[in-house]
């Protein structure tokens, strides 16, 4: 009866009554009626179904609510992150009693600028598992001060779950029964250390987030039995290439190094790129324990001065890493690449190769950005420059079918031996890491078509077409900045975004336009049906580079195995893949967001650490954000703080949401997004993760 509900909803723009339902199922009785609106009770349970105040009942995606997941800012505000759908924005005063992370219900209610805008109707779901705070006595009774200021609720701790926590511990609980509305029971599952032990700041975090640094203990005894070299026996039936010169590119700090790289030019003038990749696949097999956590967690996590690994050290820094001069088990894409970026041939196999050598980003740029030969690259310089003219020639291949490069910044944390931060500095984006960039998009895109055009159970890394409507309400918030961009067509491709990025280039406000148009984008996610890849303009994309980091690069190679090297595509083995990527596929995506959530916030934590050793400093930064409370100044290194609207004392200021800046009463112009402005640092909190500036009025003449 459900799908047949569904059917007659689906085919409906209005909501219609139970009665109707019922009718147009052509029932009669009572009883079946009652099964009608159990049914549709059910429907209703499930978020399929919503039912008006009138009692009329619609589909829930065709009705002005939506469901999805509340991520509570810093600043009190929030976001419902819905899959495959834009976030809708919710004010501090419309939150109806939500908290951060539950699973909630929002009504729209209006499209503000780039934004829609909603209120929270229902808390669908609470995910009270596990929290994070700073435990302390009060009259003999143990309490948890959360660190996450956007759960507002009280922790109580009964004396014997307390695992001798004392004033100041930093806590994990698990929380176990409601008291009353806001106020729960819990117990300490693990004390973390003090709060001012070095690294205890940056665990609290990542436990928030359920990412643990230990592994248990059955996974590292699984790992004991893992060898630490590669034996004669694990080489037979692999393409020996360990004669081959074949190197690795990375950050001088990297430890896990998943790929490496060979080049030649063949007699056709063609390039025979080579993409060796690390097999972790052959080390961690199927449904071991090994599997089993690498699978739970999904990814590795870089947080400041540490990884918290996705596999354990032995293997993500030891035998899977192709570190030089030792033998090491790969699988291996080497493709043949025309002089207009068209791969014309590929080979994908087992291989056993042997690094010649770890090149960092900042030697290799050295050569090709400065021509200066570092010590020891002496003999790499000829095939350097080559992969060079290579990386260009793919780079040119990929803008003219619409490869958007958005050009984002980021920063990297400088830390001392305390773990306290010391310095924020951009990190670098040169030639080097722009060529790697180059030969893993071509290699992720020759694995993935190899394996569509087999019509294989897969996973796909796909980035959706923008919604239009956001796409829209971008080139109308440029337009009010003065930027009016002609574009012709409502169906947005990859071209005519890379065409709008292109016309803002010289703009002086580009880089936070270019993080604004990234936000009208969808969110790149693993799927097991193939849409394609938007933002690389690439019909057919897949994550095959980064084993040792993700869970589905690790299953890429498993999957290779199963159809290419073993050969094995019978019914039942592709059923199974059918239905167990479909699970695979979402909880990875899901394990992503929440690292990439736990490494900004950490990231923002070490900024204010940062800052707070600089208050009263002067500098000069620019006009990011505008809001009705203030506006955010963003630095030349990205630390990003807040002037409120009550500070700015030369005038009397209020926000102009048609143009997004604030006006005052004598300057008309007031402030702008992309606004030069010198600030002090007012103050900086590292607990609360923020960054506080006011204008510095002796020196304010700026460029705007």
């Amino acid at each position: 009866m459900e799908e047949q509900i569904l059917e007659i909803l689906k085919n409906e723009n209005k909501a219609i009554s139970s009665t109707e339902i019922n009718n147009r199922l052509g029932l009669k009785t009572v009883d079946e009626f009652k099964e009608v609106l159990k049914t549709l009770q059910e429907l209703e349970d499930s978020l399929q179904v919503y039912c008006t105040n009138k009692g009329n009942y619609m589909l829930f995606n065709k009705s002005h609510l939506r469901v999805g997941r509340l991520i509570v800012n810093k600043k009190g505000f929030g976001f419902v992150d819905i899959e495959g759908d834009e976030d809708i924005y919710i004010h501090g005063s419309n939150m109806n009693g939500a908290i951060h992370d539950d699973t909630v219900i929002a009504e729209i209610i209006h499209v503000k600028g780039m934004e829609m805008e909603g209120r929270i109707v229902k808390v669908v779901s609470r995910k009270l598992k596990q929290l994070v705070g700073e435990f302390y006595y009060k009259r003999g009774k143990g309490y948890i001060d959360l660190d996450d200021e956007k759960v507002k609720l009280n922790i109580e701790i009964d004396k014997n779950r307390t695992l001798g926590a004392m004033n100041g511990h930093k806590v994990l609980v698990r929380v176990t029964t409601q008291i009353n509305k806001n106020t729960y029971r819990g117990e300490v599952i693990k004390v973390l250390g003090h709060k001012n032990d070095p690294g205890v700041d940056i665990m609290s975090i990542a436990m928030k987030y359920d990412i643990n640094d230990v592994f248990p203990d059955d996974v590292m005894k699984e790992t004991e039995a893992i060898p630490n070299e590669v034996s004669p026996e694990e080489m037979k039936g692999r393409r020996d290439l360990r004669e081959d010169v074949i190197f690795t590119i990375d950050g001088d700090d990297t430890k896990d190094i998943d790929d490496a790289l060979s080049l030649k030019v063949l007699e056709n003038g063609n390039y025979q790129l080579g993409v060796h990749i690390a097999d972790v696949s052959y080390y961690i097999h199927e449904n071991s324990r090994l599997d089993e956590e690498a699978y739970e967690r999904g990814t590795s996590v870089y947080l400041a001065d540490r990884v918290i690994p996705m596999i354990p050290h032995k293997l993500s820094n030891g035998i899977c890493s192709l570190n030089p001069d030792v033998d090491r088990l790969a699988v291996s894409c080497v493709m043949e690449i025309n002089d207009k970026g068209d791969v014309v041939d590929y080979d994908i196999f087992e291989s056993v190769i042997r690094s010649k050598k770890q090149m960092t980003y900042k030697n290799v740029n050295e050569i090709l950005e400065n021509n200066t030969i570092p010590e020891t690259y002496e003999n790499y310089v000829d095939v350097l420059t080559k992969m060079h003219d290579l990386s260009k020639i793919l780079r040119k291949n990929k803008e003219q079918r619409g490869f958007i490069d958005f050009e984002i910044d980021e920063s990297k944390i400088i830390v001392n031996d305390e773990g306290e931060a010391i310095d924020v500095v951009l990190r670098d984006r040169g030639v080097g890491e722009k060529l790697i960039e180059d030969f893993m998009i071509v290699a992720n895109e020759t694995v993935a078509t190899a394996i569509y055009f087999m019509e294989l159970p897969f996973v796909y890394r796909v980035h959706g077409k923008p919604n239009e409507e956001k796409v829209n309400n971008f080139l109308a918030f440029i337009k009010v900045l003065g930027y009016t961009i002609d574009v012709k067509t409502n169906d947005y491709t990859s071209k005519t975004m890379q065409y709008i990025l292109e016309s803002l280039k010289d703009k002086k406000e580009f880089l936070i336009l270019s993080k604004l148009m990234l936000r009208s984008m969808q969110k790149a996610i693993y799927d097991k049906n193939n849409i394609g890849h938007f933002g690389i303009a690439s019909k057919c994309y897949t994550h095959f580079t980064s084993p040792i980091r993700r869970y589905p690069d690790t299953t890429v190679h498993r999957l290779l195995r199963t159809y290419l090297f073993n050969n094995k595509m019978d019914k039942e083995t592709i059923n199974f893949w059918d239905n167990r990527l479909t699970f695979l596929t979402e909880h990875t995506s899901r394990k992503e967001r929440a690292s990439i959530e736990c490494e900004r916030e950490v990231t923002d934590m070490k900024k204010a650490e940062y800052m707070m050793k600089h208050i009263g400093e002067k500098y000069t930064g620019i006009v990011s954000s505008v809001m009705s409370f203030g506006m955010f100044i963003e630095l030349p290194n990205l630390v990003e703080g807040l002037i409120r609207i009550d500070e700015l004392i030369d005038d009397h200021y209020v926000f102009d949401e048609t143009t997004f800046s604030l006006r005052g009463a004598k300057n008309k112009r007031g402030y702008r997004l992309g606004d030069k402005v010198n600030v002090i640092v007012k103050n900086a909190s590292k607990e609360a993760k923020t960054v506080d500036f006011v204008i510095d009025y002796d020196n304010n003449k700026t460029d705007n």
